[in-house]
Formats: structure tokens, C-alpha cells, sequence
């Protein structure tokens, strides 16, 4: 059986956008009978590690160093390793690869020193720049759970007018930066009816998301952190989140997207989707405008705008990428071994 290890962080801050994507690779991986390991940092994020746990995927805490890195390589047998960090020295992975071990490194836009055999970037029209190894760019890499792919729908959705809009508003399992409440005032001065879902990673954001007051013909309904998020995601006219990880999802769900950009790296994806035509811009988050609040009215009551971003969104992603990632890294375990 091929072992493969995944080195990846979450928590209050990072967030759990790389967690979620190695997740996504493992759920593949396993499907394909290989044996899989997260030495991870989760930062006590309750529903980091449930993400494991429910899935039946072995944990352990993260190696300090290199030389405990490769020490727990050689422990577990492993006969690759998937890295997705933006703060794990780049020695870690060096000393593994000096180990003899293949090392597959999933990076946005710059490696970060990394040293990999393969290098996945699943961001749109990425320029990934690397001295040798393997390059997976693109969003034909995009790594995608498979509680996503399943309902993936079979055409783009095609929006009507005979219903009030239903919304979800999300920005990841932790919402570090205070999103959604920022979000919600901002749909509720858009003046129009809706019927919104909005995440509140915790207690302190669901209180203030209760203390915004909704207009005529407006509902929030605010849920804690869900796996069934989705299914939510399938049957919503209108998605509001932040750009990230989370964007891929969308697309390949073909849902109608507004995106904001929460911080600095966000912003070249964020840029890149609006370009295209596969999401709506709200801008800088602490920073929207009034334009902002008119963007959302008009999506809320063009449903022809909404089906054109359901539809670039749809075409640009196939929900295959975790397959054709899978595929190369057990290539390069079966050759190392």
C-alpha cells in the first residue's frame, strides 16, 4: 500500500483553506487505496478536526524541525509527502527530499522556497515560476471535495424571477477578520427582499450578526459552522464569501458569486475571477463603498446577471483537479518505491 504524509496548518488565523484542500487531495487518495497521514498544526480548531476525524484520517501533531520531519517520514513509511504552508521552513522540505522521499508542494502564485518534485497552484492563470520539478497550474488543478463535486450540476443554473433570492453569506471556518457581519449590513442596505444563510464561526460574530436589522421583505438566518455547507452553497441563488480556496468551489458549483478580498494575497485571484467574468467584486473588506450595496441590489433582482456569472463560473471549473493531482503524485510514490 502507498503511504503518503500531508504537512499542513490551520487555526484561529491561517484559516482553514489549506487544511480543506489536503483534504479534498486525501478523500481521492484513499478512494485510491493509498494510506494517508496529516502531520498537521490545526490550531484547536474544533472543526479542523472533525474534518479528520469524520473521514477516518489518521493525526499527527507537527515535527518541530527537519530532522523531526524526517524522522516521522521514515517512522510512518512514507512514500511521498504533500506540503501546503505559507510558514514551513523551507529546510523541512529539503532535508525530505534529500531523505529520498518525493515531495508534493501545493503553493499560490510563489513557492516560498519550497523544494517539491511537483508543484501544484490551482489559482486562475497563475505564472508559477520554478527552477525543476513538476508544474500543476491552473484551475484544471483545483482540489475539490468530493461533498462539492457530487453536486456539481450536470448544465450552468439558469436563474428565474419567481422566488425571493436566497443567499449565503461565508468566510471560512474561523471568519478571523470579522466578515460577516460587515456582510450582512451591507445586504441589508442593499434595500431589497432576500432570504439570507450567514456562517457565524462563533458566538461572539452570531451576536453581532443578531444585532443587524434586516429592511422589508429581508430574513438572516445565522448557523454556526456546517458540513452540510455544500448543500446550502447548491441552493443559493446568490453567494457572498470571501476570495480564496473557497472561490473553486463556487465556480464549479456554478453558483452566482460576489466575492470581497480580506487580505493582501487574496487580492490577484480576487482580480483575476472579476476579469473573467466568473464572480462580482464588493471590493476591500472595511473598505466597501457605495457601489458595493448597489452591486448586490442589482444581483438580487437581475436574475440574467446572475445566470451569466453562474455560467463563466460552471465552464471554467470540472471538479477534476483532485484527480488529476492524485494521479501525479502517486506516480512519482509508485516510482520512488
Amino acid at each position: 500500500m502507498t503511504v503518503i504524509g500531508i504537512r499542513c496548518d490551520a487555526g484561529a488565523r491561517t484559516g482553514v483553506g489549506h487544511l480543506v484542500r489536503c483534504v479534498a487531495l486525501a478523500e481521492e487518495l484513499t478512494a485510491r487505496g493509498a494510506d494517508v497521514h496529516f502531520l498537521s498544526d490545526l490550531g484547536g480548531v474544533t472543526w479542523a478536526e472533525a474534518q479528520l476525524e469524520q473521514r477516518g484520517l489518521p493525526w499527527h501533531p507537527a515535527p518541530f524541525d527537519e530532522v523531526g520531519l524526517v524522522a516521522a517520514v521514515r517512522r510512518l513509511g512514507l512514500d511521498a509527502l504533500v506540503v501546503d504552508s505559507y510558514v514551513l521552513p523551507p529546510q523541512h522540505t529539503v532535508a525530505v527530499r534529500a531523505a529520498g522521499v518525493p515531495v508534493l508542494a501545493i503553493v499560490d502564485g510563489e513557492t516560498r522556497g519550497q523544494s517539491a518534485d511537483i508543484y501544484v497552484d490551482q489559482n486562475l492563470d497563475t505564472a508559477l515560476t520554478v527552477d525543476a520539478g513538476l508544474r500543476l497550474t491552473g484551475l484544471d488543478y483545483a482540489l475539490l471535495r468530493s461533498a462539492v463535486r457530487q453536486l456539481r450540476p450536470v448544465t450552468a443554473p439558469v436563474h428565474q424571477t419567481l422566488r425571493t433570492p436566497k443567499v449565503v453569506a461565508f468566510f471560512g471556518g474561523t471568519d478571523a477578520y470579522r466578515a460577516a457581519p460587515q456582510v450582512a449590513r451591507l445586504l441589508a442596505d442593499a434595500g431589497v427582499s432576500f432570504d439570507a444563510t450567514v456562517v457565524a464561526a462563533d458566538d461572539g460574530l452570531r451576536a453581532e450578526l443578531l444585532a443587524v436589522e434586516p429592511g422589508p421583505g429581508q430574513r438572516f438566518e445565522i448557523i454556526a459552522p456546517t458540513d452540510h455547507l455544500p448543500k446550502l452553497l447548491a441552493g443559493a441563488d446568490l453567494v457572498v464569501s470571501a476570495s480564496g480556496t473557497s472561490t473553486w468551489e463556487l465556480l464549479c458549483l456554478g453558483r452566482a458569486a460576489a466575492l470581497v478580498w480580506v487580505v493582501d494575497n487574496q487580492i490577484l485571484g480576487y482580480d483575476r475571477a472579476i476579469a473573467r467574468g466568473y464572480a462580482a467584486g464588493l471590493g476591500r473588506l472595511g473598505a466597501f463603498d457605495d457601489n458595493a450595496a448597489g452591486l448586490l441590489r442589482d444581483l438580487l433582482t437581475d436574475p440574467a446577471r446572475r445566470t451569466a456569472l453562474a455560467a463563466a463560473g460552471w465552464s471554467a471549473v470540472d471538479g477534476r483537479g483532485v484527480e488529476r493531482v492524485a494521479g501525479a503524485l502517486l506516480s512519482a510514490a509508485t516510482t520512488r518505491r
